[in-house]
């Protein structure tokens, strides 16, 4: 009998039977997993909300508002600078300018072009608002053009819909009302370059295009330019102002009076007009300066929007070069107009006294030397004491009192008058002069100091230098007998608001002290000798005068003559004359005025610088301020 064999798909084709408890725990796990989930991200989200709405709540506003409002810089009005009579000089006008904000413009190559086809746009002004836009955030409204016209700003205006981004803002450019009238004072101010934006605060100048670049305008920035201020701005979505939500306005800068008088100072450069050189006028009660002229001179208007090429190639090019302040920058020999100086020197060392007697034969020769060291007068003065050898400046005299006195010596006289060294006067650009020592000539030419040097050193010639404001400096000194003030520009400032006047102090310096007071009258006697006796050196400017000069002419040589040879200026081409100087003061028991005149290649202080001088002197004199 045979086993039976089970069939194999049978058991594949009977249903399995389900475990229903299994597959409920199971489901109910997976029920539970989810709604953990859902409920944890129900929490994260709550909590991700309570953090953006609550903890951040300022940021997130701020960023909000800021798709709609603007921070706009206010730039300051930039204060005024007039003489001390109240003379206007640096003014503002009302103006335009044309400026794009960066992030509202897609395409800025296309914007450009089409501008340029409206108003001219120059290379340098692309080129400088590129620049700008680089260094400058992309929500930063950017100059493109300044000072338009009003036929400009009426094409401009008609289309500017069409331009996102682009905007004409009213704007004050500055002007100089009387054109290249103390130019060199004034100084002018331009449009911030790079080396401009190195220096300065970058948040004060935010909406500012322009910044002093010389003179008072450079000086006294921080004064005049004042504080910026800004403005919250609602704005569409094409960014067009709608309405000031709030606003901080800018602080103007202060007004700035000056020491000098227009009246002076426009009769300092017509008395100077025919030749390049400077004049310095100077209170010598309080160091202020009254006229700072250079010539020749220049109109400063061109600068403030950017001069052309061509104007500024030929100011640099030329041959007189009118950008150049002679009065501060200039050095020249002083010549004899330092003789008074030396024989002060001379009567505080001891080395000689007023009544010593020097014999004057037209040469000098040092001991155990053939080379003569010639006097300006080709036969001599014969013998003279110090009186007479300032009132004829014998240059015989004051070789021997330089050769006693020592080149180290003299420096360290002469230094007690700021020459050698900075005025500290309030204008940029001072340069210091020169007065020479032996430990100077060994660090600078590594070479030993020579007697012959010495000689030449004691009538303001070699390698002695001064500056126009030096000379004027040391003779305001002299005429107030020792007791100098710091030169300064600055009268006073006022604020524009308030119009309240605050005056500046004088700046008193540590006085040059004397052993004997006499030594004071005895060179400045000799001074008023040099105008006013019938052999003085500017004895002409002293006929028909009503007051007293004190003063002293120099000659500074522009180049060295041979041993045998003589200055003819008749043969000698005008670049080869010698330099004109003249120093003075006025009244000469009184002094109100110190005066230092140099005319470039005007041969002798007498015929060229005095005269100069002269109506300088006369018009104070006649204005009795």
């Amino acid at each position: 009998m045979s086993t039976p064999v089970a069939d194999p798909t049978l058991n594949r084709r009977m249903p399995r039977v389900k475990n229903l408890s299994q597959e409920r725990r199971l489901f109910s796990r997976r029920a539970l997993l989810a709604l953990f989930l859902v409920l944890a991200g129900l929490v994260g989200l709550v909590v991700r909300l309570a953090y953006l709405q609550i903890v951040h709540h300022d940021l997130f506003v701020t960023l909000s508002e800021s798709n709609r409002i603007k921070l706009r810089p206010l730039p300051p009005t930039r204060g005024q600078i007039f003489d001390r009579n109240g003379v206007l000089l640096a003014d503002n006008l009302p103006s335009y300018r044309l400026e794009i904000t960066p992030e509202d413009v897609t395409d800025m190559d296309a914007v450009l072009a089409e501008i340029g086809a409206r108003v001219e746009l120059s290379e340098s002004d692309i080129a400088r608002f590129q620049k700008l836009r680089k260094r400058s955030p992309a929500y930063d409204s950017i100059p493109l053009r300044l000072n338009l016209k009003d036929d400009e700003v009426a094409r401009l205006a008609v289309d500017l819909h069409r331009f996102p981004g682009v905007s004409i803002q009213a704007d004050l450019t500055r002007h100089y009302p009387l054109g290249a009238h103390a130019v060199h004072v004034l100084g002018y101010v331009g449009r911030i370059d790079e080396k401009d934006l190195q220096r300065i605060d970058e948040q004060q100048y935010r909406g500012s295009t322009h910044i002093g670049k010389n003179g008072v305008e450079k000086s006294y920035e921080d004064t005049l330019h004042g504080k910026v201020g800004f403005q919250q701005v609602e704005t569409n979505a094409q960014g067009r102002a709608l309405r000031v939500l709030e606003q901080t306005p800018p602080s103007p800068g202060e007004n700035i009076y000056l020491t000098i008088d227009s009246r002076l100072q426009a009769i300092a450069e017509q008395a100077l007009s025919d030749y390049n050189g400077a004049l310095v006028a100077i209170d010598p009660r309080n160091g202020e300066i009254l006229a700072l002229a250079s010539m020749p001179i220049y109109d400063p208007n061109p600068f403030v929007n950017g001069i052309d090429v061509a104007s500024y190639k030929a100011l640099i090019t030329s041959h007189d070069r009118p950008l150049f302040n002679r009065a501060l920058r200039g050095v020249y020999p002083p010549g004899s107009t330092i003789k008074p100086l030396m024989g002060l020197a001379g009567l505080e060392y001891g080395v000689t006294t007023r009544g010593k007697p020097v014999y004057c034969r037209g040469f000098y020769r040092l001991p155990g030397q053939s080379h003569r060291f010639r006097d300006w007068r080709r036969g001599g003065h014969g013998t003279v004491n110090l009186d007479r050898a300032i009132t004829e400046s014998c240059d015989v005299y004051f070789y021997d009192l330089a050769l006693n006195i020592g080149i180290d010596r003299i420096h360290d006289y002469l230094a007690q008058f700021d020459l050698g060294t900075l005025t500290g006067v309030d204008l940029p650009g001072e340069k210091p002069g020169l007065v020479p020592s032996q430990a100077w000539k060994e660090a600078t030419h590594r070479k030993p100091w020579y007697a012959g040097e010495t000689l030449i050193a004691g009538i303001g010639q070699g390698y002695m230098l001064t500056t126009p404001l030096q000379l004027a400096h040391f003779t305001a000194t002299l005429a107030n007998r020792g007791q100098g003030f710091k030169p300064r520009i600055l009268y006073a400032t006022q604020e524009q608001e308030s119009h309240e006047l605050h005056t500046e102090a004088p700046r008193p310096l540590p006085p040059v002290p004397v052993k004997d007071s006499r030594n004071w009258e005895a060179v400045v006697t000799a001074m008023t000798h040099v105008v006013h006796s019938g052999n003085g050196t500017a004895r002409k400017i002293g006929i028909g005068i009503g007051y007293t000069i004190a003063g002293k002419t120099g000659t500074a040589q522009v180049f060295s003559l041979g041993q045998d040879e003589r200055y003819n200026a008749r043969r000698l081409a005008k670049n080869l004359h010698d330099h004109a100087l003249f120093v003075a003061f006025a009244p000469a028991d009184d002094p109100r005025i110190a005066v230092a005149v140099i005319a470039e290649h005007g041969g002798g202080g007498s015929a060229t610088a005095a005269p100069i001088a002269r109506k300088m002197l006369d018009a104070y004199m006649a204005m009795k301020p």
